[in-house]
């Protein structure tokens, strides 16, 4: 009986030496200009007497330097120690901790930086940003239009549009489960505990945007005119395979084999995927035809625009932050954007070039 008396009390004063030491800090994200010289608070509380060392480590040295490298815990107790933090690279780093003594949680002891070059490239980003937002938005509009007021859908490959529908609602599922489903959020925190979550309420409301408007030229599809157009069956064996592949991962995260993160995941690498091979049945449809009549040349002069904004938004952050890496390292936003817009160039050819005095409708 004294033994186990003994052996709680003993993991009591465990569990409370392990918690009676709180560390965070001020703030977790700041930006600076470069050369320029902010300051954050390390807040001590509830410290019980111990012999600790803080030590903080900086992920990139050549961007971020800190007035204090090490902190001595013995004696401090609700105390905030303010430290200075100073920009002498562009681009991104982190600030974080280590402790000599493990039963000291400095989980919250962290912080990220952002050093830009030019402050106004900021707002010229932002203003980017916004332009090729309303630039892809409204480019489903003029497709509606055309198909209003011709009666008819033929000359719109219904391949396009069949993949262009799965592609937008794979990407608001994706947008829609990671911003609006706490299980999911906490677990990609789990995954990135210093990560900030990549979907914004933009992204949620141009996916949804995209669907709907796409749902409407499908509706049109069914009530105007359209010949003999149907999906094809090679679309049909595509769309079978990213059936039966999303089916698969639905039932691995229901029983707990995969987390419903990853399920995110698996449906935004079809999206991608969805968008590099979409555009390839309207392009070989107005080669068969030799015209682009029912094509809307003024839905893909909106997507270059898009897409050669949302390129140049790229380049611009990637050359303020000195983060060529997230072009070049991992090119895959970047090369889609690129795949689009070459794409684009390709029908502006066929219209304006290529099918310019094409008659097709009157053969």
């Amino acid at each position: 009986m004294k033994r186990a008396v003994l052996c709680t009390s003993l993991a009591l004063i465990s569990l409370l030496g392990a918690v009676t030491c709180e560390l965070t800090v001020s703030k977790h994200d700041l930006t600076l200009t470069l050369n320029e010289k902010e300051t954050f608070d390390l807040e001590i509380s509830n410290i019980s007497e111990t012999n600790a060392v803080l030590q903080f480590v900086i992920q990139h040295e050549d961007i971020v330097n800190i007035s204090t490298q090490s902190v001595d815990l013995s004696g401090l107790t609700n105390v905030s120690i303010p430290i200075d933090v100073e920009a002498i690279g562009a681009g991104h780093s982190q600030v974080y901790a280590n402790i000599s003594n493990s039963s000291i949680n400095v989980d919250d002891v962290y912080l990220r930086v952002t050093v830009h070059k030019i402050p106004g490239l900021d707002t010229f980003s932002l203003v980017i940003g916004w332009l090729y937002f309303v630039a892809w938005s409204i480019s489903f509009y003029p497709q509606i239009y055309i198909n209003w007021r011709r009666k008819s859908v033929v000359g719109l490959n219904f391949d396009f549009i069949v993949l262009n529908i799965i592609g937008f609602t794979l990407y608001g599922i994706f947008n829609l489960g990671l911003y609006c489903i706490p299980e999911i959020e906490d677990e990609y925190f789990n995954r990135y505990p210093r990560g900030l979550n990549p979907v914004q309420i933009n992204d949620i409301v141009f996916a949804l945007h995209a669907a709907v408007a796409t749902i409407f030229t499908i509706i049109q599809c069914f009530i105007y005119e359209r010949e003999e157009q149907r999906v094809s069956i090679t679309a049909r064996v595509i769309i079978g395979i990213f059936g039966t592949f999303l089916l698969i991962s639905i039932i691995l995260a229901a029983t707990d084999v995969i987390h419903w993160l990853d399920f995110l995941y698996y449906c935004s690498y079809v999206k991608l995927t969805i968008t590099l091979i979409k555009y390839v049945p309207q392009a070989y449809m107005n080669y068969k035809r030799k015209s682009t009549i029912g094509w809307s040349i003024g839905n893909i002069l909106l997507d270059f625009t898009g897409g050669t904004l949302s390129m140049l938004q790229m380049i611009v952050n990637a050359w303020n932050y000195n983060d060529w890496v997230s072009i070049f390292g991992d090119p895959t936003k970047f090369g889609l954007g690129l795949f689009s817009v070459l794409f684009d160039i390709f029908f502006i050819v066929q219209h304006y070039v290529l099918y310019r005095h094409s008659n097709y409708e009157k053969k």
